[in-house]
């Protein structure tokens, strides 16, 4: 089993597929004309406009639900494994895969809009909406579903649980046990108050953990500032193997850059969608531009945090493929949440292990909690004119489960099935929004339009001859009864 999963990561998630969605990404900003450029004022702008309903929720609190799951403990040991791996120079490359990647956020979190339904009083979409009203291939929106639930209820909770427990148990002493205990009991708090719930915790949770993570990156910097020239033309100078160091490096530069950028931003993976169809908008091309922007605030933001504090203060090691080392400033640490606590240590002594700690605790909790919402969107998807009720508490219980489970045992292999879960909602998503592509690019046509005609753009599918928008079909015509 263990053999099998393994072979079959090495397929979902090699190098030849990350340079594929690193082409889809630019294939998007193309044909979008680089709307990542031209309307990154109006991606801030929409951020925080709009408000919640009875249905949705506000477009700030979509991207927060939404920034809960790209946050999370890749930001902190991805960056540092790429740097490790891949030297200064994969930070330039996550940098670009941020910038591409963004175009492939608004496409699928346009398409979430376009085909989200109303369903039991709220809002709901997603991959498996999309490819099923979109394409019309009900078999296929099914495997993505059932892919999804696997991967974020049952797989996926336990490894960020188990961050969590590692990280109080190196910094404080506390048992796993204990730590699971105050997980669980804090999580179903917030799962059992609803979406609602999740989206007022996640509003005021993911703007804290990420201001205050960026705000001590500042703090290393400025009291490190005489290294900035030297650190900014490191990275550009070993992204393209002009570094003496570095230069026999530049093919794992961008390899590790492409692959944690990806990771990390989760652009066109198709977990982004689920709280992008959730949002009260007026038009779907609204959300897809906030939701593009949650890709610059993951990766030019909080990654950039973790990297600055790294090279600022040069607690990293990075080894070339033979497994030598081109650099060795910490020793025998292994790539990951060691090398953040040196830099943090190497400045504020004694703060680093306590400051990560709590850290992982903001990161990976609130990527459980995006979790849950993605899995109990696929449920009610599932169980669409059917009682879900007992459904619904089985997700709950279950997730509850998996998370208390992942911070008392190890989860190496937790890791490879849910990386497996995972790849599989990548490839079908991928392919459902390059053959989906069209109704987006003509929504955020149909955008522009009326934003250059200086009105507050109105979605109707019909008039664009966009079908099986049926909730907006409703909208449009005033008849806002639930729609499924």
């Amino acid at each position: 089993m263990s053999d099998f999963i393994t072979a079959l990561n090495g397929v979902l998630w090699s190098t030849p597929v990350i340079y594929i969605l690193l082409g889809v990404g630019l294939l998007f900003s193309i044909l979008t004309r680089f709307l990542q450029v031209r309307h990154i004022k109006e991606m801030v702008v929409l951020m925080f406009q709009g408000k919640s309903s009875e249905a949705g929720v506000s477009s700030f609190q979509a991207l927060s639900i939404a920034l809960s799951g790209r946050v999370g403990t890749g930001n902190i040991a991805g960056v540092a494994t790429a740097i490790a791996f891949g030297g200064p120079g994969a930070v330039f490359w996550m940098w670009a895969i941020a910038f591409i990647g963004a175009s492939s956020a608004f496409v699928e979190s346009t398409l979430a809009q376009i085909y989200k339904v109303k369903q039991d009083g709220q809002y709901r979409g997603g991959p498996a909406y999309y490819i099923e009203k979109g394409m019309g291939v009900k078999w296929f929106a099914v495997l993505f579903a059932f892919a999804a639930l696997i991967a974020m209820a049952v797989l996926m909770p336990g490894v960020q649980a188990n961050s969590i427990a590692a990280g109080m148990e190196n910094a404080f002493g506390i048992q796993p046990a204990i730590t699971g205990i105050a997980v669980i009991l804090l999580l179903g708090f917030i799962i059992f108050g609803g979406v609602k719930r999740i989206a007022n915790a996640a509003q005021i949770i993911v703007p804290f953990m990420a201001l205050g993570y960026i705000l001590l990156s500042v703090v290393i910097v400025l009291m490190n500032i005489t290294e900035l020239p030297g650190v900014i033309s490191l990275i550009f100078r070993s992204a393209f193997g002009m570094d003496s160091a570095f230069g026999g490096l530049i093919g794992m530069a961008i390899a590790w850059g492409v692959k944690r950028g990806v990771y990390s931003n989760e652009a066109g993976q198709g977990t982004g969608p689920h709280p992008a169809a959730a949002a009260e908008v007026s038009h779907p091309a609204k959300q897809g531009l906030v939701q593009a922007f949650s890709v610059y605030i993951d990766t030019l933001f909080v990654c950039s945090a973790t990297a600055f504090m790294i090279l600022f203060t040069g607690m990293y090691n990075t080894q070339a493929e033979n497994g030598s080392y081109i650099v060795n400033n910490l020793g025998e640490v292994t790539p990951g949440p060691g090398y953040t606590q040196a830099a943090i240590d190497s400045v504020i002594p004694g703060f680093g292990a306590g400051f990560i700690a709590i850290a992982l605790f903001f990161f990976a909790f609130t990527t459980i909690m995006a979790y849950y919402y993605i899995a109990e969107t696929n449920i009610a998807y599932l169980m669409r004119k059917r009682n879900s009720k007992w459904a619904m508490l089985a997700l709950k219980l279950i997730i509850l489960a998996a998370s208390f489970y992942g911070t008392i045992r190890t989860a190496e292999m937790a890791w490879a099935l849910g990386d497996a879960g995972l790849g599989i909602m990548v490839w079908l998503n991928v392919i459902a929004i390059l053959i989906l592509a069209k109704p987006a690019l003509i929504t955020l046509k149909d955008y522009e339009k009326q934003k250059k005609a200086g009105i507050d753009p109105v979605f109707n599918p019909k008039a664009l001859g966009i079908k099986n928008a049926d909730f907006w079909e409703r909208e449009y015509t005033g008849d806002k009864e639930n729609v499924s």
